[in-house]
């Protein structure tokens, strides 16, 4: 099979046949063979009855519905499973990303060799708020300074093409989907290209993904992936790291304050008690937390963030 084409989707009814049928004009003009699998992440509306009646007149849909809503990297992630296309499209159900750009994203994966291709909004900042732009921008500034994938303008951008093989071998979890360039490259794809893409103006609905707190958790999700990658198969490095350079402050500290003491003995001058002086408790704290970090270190060791519930999401329909 040429592609697959994963949709996630959250109540975007009114957008699915229109989409399809747009996919389908596409892969018919270019003879590509294909699957469209749209990912229905828990839809109060008709998004589900929707898939159901395009796969009733076309083999090429496949559908997933979740019981519940839990998120687009869940959806990705049951998405990437079931694709069995060379390459593997991701586009968003709200018509904003154009399926008229499948063929070159396909051609940038087969002919120029790339393991992933990321979509950049040329034009997305005509209707986008500054509220919104200035953030955006931030964030993918620190993007790039952290994850070392210094040619994306737009790591949020849905619309991407991958290798097979990169969506077999990354996992996608939590709210890892505006960090999928940095998963490929930390899984060894280190071949990501961009590629500028029309930004089309919503049709049907409101957005999904407004509000600053989508901001301070793209942060959250960046510090943790760069901690996973950097320690997340040693977490004693860090913790065992940090944990003996406070004990070894405290245990020098608590040295200070006994041999003062001593000194002061021995010279037969008058010293206050030991328990008296706050140095003596600071100390006593900084070599506590010091062992407590080096421990935790141990236990990160045997954990080694390994979930067997990470990815264990409940499916109640599979077309």
């Amino acid at each position: 099979m040429d592609i697959s084409v994963i949709v996630p989707l959250f109540n975007e009814d009114e957008s699915l046949a229109e989409l399809y049928a747009w996919i389908k004009r596409v892969m018919q003009e270019n003879k590509f063979t294909y699957e469209v699998i749209f990912v229905d992440d828990g839809s109060t509306d008709r998004s589900w009855q929707v898939i159901e009646e395009l796969q009733k007149e076309n083999a090429e849909v496949k559908g997933i519905k979740f019981r519940r809503n839990y998120g687009k990297s869940p959806a990705l992630y049951c998405g990437f499973e079931k694709a069995k296309g060379d390459v593997v499209i991701t586009m968003d159900a709200d018509l904003q990303d154009s399926p008229d750009e499948i063929p070159e994203l396909r051609r940038m994966i087969v002919e120029d060799g790339y393991d992933l291709v990321s979509g950049w909004k040329m034009n997305r900042s005509q209707g986008d708020p500054l509220s919104k732009t200035i953030p955006t921008k931030l964030f993918n500034a620190t993007a790039r300074a952290v994850s070392g994938v210094k040619n994306l303008h737009d790591f949020n951008c849905g619309l991407k093409a991958y290798r097979r093989d990169v969506v077999k071998n990354i996992e996608v979890y939590g709210e890892m989907h505006r960090y999928i360039p940095y998963l490929a490259k930390n899984a060894g794809f280190s071949k990501i290209g961009e590629k500028k893409v029309h930004h089309q103006a919503r049709k049907h609905g409101k957005s999904k993904f407004m509000g600053w707190n989508r901001f301070v958790n793209g942060y959250l999700d960046l510090l943790s992936l760069w901690f996973l990658d950097s320690f997340g198969l040693k977490p004693m490095h860090v913790f065992g790291f940090i944990g003996t350079l406070m004990f070894m402050i405290g245990f020098i500290a608590a040295a200070v304050v006994g041999g003062n003491k001593l000194y002061c003995l021995a010279a037969g001058v008058p010293a206050r008690l030991v328990t008296d002086s706050p140095y003596f408790y600071l100390a006593l704290t900084m070599m506590i937390l010091g062992t407590q970090l080096f421990v935790a270190g141990f236990l990160g060791e045997l954990i080694s963030r390994n979930s067997q519930e990470r990815n264990n999401y409940k499916i109640e329909k599979e077309l």
